[in-house]
């Protein structure tokens, strides 16, 4: 395998975004530190979920990887291109190669648009094509989206929730990224939709080599889609290695908590339930240690006092300093 098919298509060391918060009137300005040194690789073809409660910095995380916004601090690379410390026609390029797919399929799409323009826009605006050969290319890419020819010239109110999301899919592939950001893709539909779009993605994936860059709260989604699972608490990683360790034995108390509040058909696949207590600390005043010692049933003063950095244990790495000791006690 040469060096280039090693290069991830995705990685970040120590990704950190923060933000100046006004505080109103005699009040000082805050800073809320929204990503705090995250850091993960992703190759071609695979999967990265990022998993978390809202506020743990999941859409960041995209903001920054669709390069809608720039980190204050670490290195992010798209491709092998340093896209925080790139020129402006590197940026240019990069953004080719990286496509998002928002959530909400009812208003990501132009209602005053038809549909064949709206997906062909990315093609007008970055390439010389002509329109005729704007159209053929929308045209197969409808076809790989599992679209009819005669759709090309309706709008987006003539189709239902999961039909605009495969539009959505469609606009996001005719740069032909290299990856795809799906920003909770699935969440707005019905539940009988979802797997037709799930499974339309993981076709396109291994049809097209993509990597995805899968944002949801949505544990039994992610364990269908994912490759490997992120799971990220007040703007860091609290857990991250392959799906099926972490879903079958998974190690930090969060982790636990947010798997044991999935809803399973199969009563094998059932957990005790877990209630955490309190709520997610505000960013703008993290408490010191673990972010999660006041929210953890084995929190402990070493847990009030020092941070836990990521480290391998049982196949994954895990930010926590009583993984020891939480095991000995299940």
């Amino acid at each position: 395998m040469s060096a280039a098919s090693m290069t991830p298509v995705l990685e970040a060391v120590d990704l950190s975004r923060t933000y100046d918060v006004s505080g109103g009137w005699f009040k000082p300005k805050g800073l809320v530190q929204a990503l705090n040194g995250v850091s993960f690789s992703l190759q071609a073809g695979k999967t990265l979920a990022i998993v978390g409660e809202s506020g743990c910095g999941k859409s960041t995380l995209a903001r920054q990887v669709t390069m809608i916004e720039s980190p204050t601090g670490g290195t992010l690379s798209l491709d092998g291109v340093d896209i925080v410390n790139a020129n402006a026609g590197q940026i240019r390029d990069s953004r080719k190669k990286v496509q998002i797919v928002f959530q909400n399929p009812y208003a990501s799409l132009n209602p005053r648009k038809k549909v064949g323009t709206i997906i062909q826009e990315p093609l007008a605006v970055n390439t010389r094509l002509s329109r005729g050969e704007r159209r053929d290319r929308v045209q197969q890419v409808m076809q790989k989206v599992g679209m009819r020819p005669e759709q090309y010239d309706r709008y987006p109110h003539m189709f239902s929730g999961g039909q605009r999301q495969r539009i959505a899919i469609a606009r996001a592939l005719m740069l032909e990224p290299k990856l795809v950001v799906a920003d909770e893709p699935v969440s707005a539909l019905d539940v009988s939709i979802q797997a037709q779009v799930l499974n339309l993605m993981m076709d396109l994936q291994e049809e097209l080599n993509l990597a995805y860059l899968f944002i949801s709260h949505d544990l039994s989604v992610v364990e269908h889609i994912s490759d490997d699972v992120m799971v990220m608490y007040l703007g860091r990683a609290v857990e991250f290695g392959p799906k099926d360790v972490i879903f079958a034995e998974p190690s930090h108390p969060y982790t636990r908590a947010l798997l044991a509040s999935t809803p399973h058909i199969d009563p094998a696949k059932r957990k005790q339930r877990i209630t955490l207590r309190g709520e997610l600390p505000s960013p703008l005043n993290p408490p010191k240690g673990c972010a999660f010692h006041a929210r953890c049933p084995y929190a402990a003063d070493e847990c009030r006092a020092t941070r836990p950095d990521l480290r391998l244990y049982a196949g994954r790495q895990v930010a926590c300093h009583r993984l020891e000791i939480i095991e000995n006690s299940t």
